[in-house]
């Protein structure tokens, strides 16, 4: 088990983040929270944040707004952990994306840092629907997106909480990459299927162009970071190279990953308040 006492959670307010700190809270510990808006203020494009939150901090959970696909992410990164070791910080685990190039160069920085690692390697959100950019889909009651017919392995958010909540307590996961998907491939018509299912309503999906896609997502003023983020995600890594599933969330927590059907049956909530 690790001695480790003060944990450092960047992106506190996030969907992993958030569940992480409670999380931590659950078993006793007392983690600092850090974001942009959070009790420790802490933001990627303001590097004179990054000292005083590693003041005392053992652990740290890192989480990179708004992508690790990002051109400028591998220096933030790099810079980072040259600092976290200069403050004695004992052990990072940095939350990475599947099949994304610059993604696994920010790995290597970690692995190499000298710090006690671990990677945690996910597929795309399920959260995405419920928490995300895509629950007005759902509310709407259609799925308009530049997709055709490729497939994904969605995770549910709360087993990346609960392996990284286990790698922040337990020094059995240090040095271990976990690649972590849920438990099977799903097609957006097939998430629409499900959820119109589920929901007892129709839910429809829709297969628009890159085009299409950003100009409605403007039209949302949805931020333009976000937008050329999304776009990334749509045109280079959603591609195929993704279909496939792992047992990342099995080796490290010995229990099977939450299935697509049961985050929306545990998450109904947020569609049924809506509609």
């Amino acid at each position: 088990m690790h001695s480790v006492t003060q944990h450092l959670i960047i992106g506190s307010t996030g969907k992993t983040g958030s569940r992480v700190m409670a999380g931590l809270n659950a078993l006793g510990f007392k983690p600092k929270g850090a974001s942009r808006h959070g009790e420790v203020h802490f933001d990627w494009e303001d590097p004179t944040t990054w000292s005083a939150a590693l003041n005392g901090i053992d652990a740290v959970y890192l989480t990179y707004y708004p992508d690790l696909a990002i051109p400028k992410a591998p220096e933030d990164i790099s810079r980072f952990c040259a600092l976290a070791k200069m403050k004695g910080v004992k052990h990072i685990t940095l939350l990475s994306g599947r099949s994304e190039p610059a993604a696994q160069l920010c790995e290597n920085i970690i692995i190499q840092s000298g710090i006690r690692w671990t990677v945690v390697r996910a597929s795309w959100f399920a959260q995405n629907f419920s928490e995300g950019l895509f629950r007005q889909f759902i509310v709407d009651g259609n799925i308009a997106l530049p997709v055709t017919d490729i497939t994904e392995p969605f995770i549910d958010i709360d087993d990346i909480a609960d392996v990284v909540v286990a790698s922040l307590t337990d020094d059995r996961h240090s040095g271990q990459l976990y690649e972590v998907t849920g438990p099977e491939l799903i097609s957006f018509a097939d998430i629409a299927a499900r959820f119109g299912k589920h929901l007892n309503r129709k839910i429809g999906f829709e297969s628009i162009s890159i085009g299409e896609f950003q100009s409605r997502m403007a039209r949302d003023a949805v931020p333009q970071d976000v937008i050329e983020t999304v776009t990334y995600l749509f045109s280079e890594v959603l591609d195929g190279r993704s279909e496939s599933i792992t047992d990342g969330v099995e080796n490290a927590l010995g229990r099977p990953a939450t299935s697509f059907d049961q985050y929306i049956l545990k998450n109904k909530q947020y569609f049924t308040e809506a509609a």
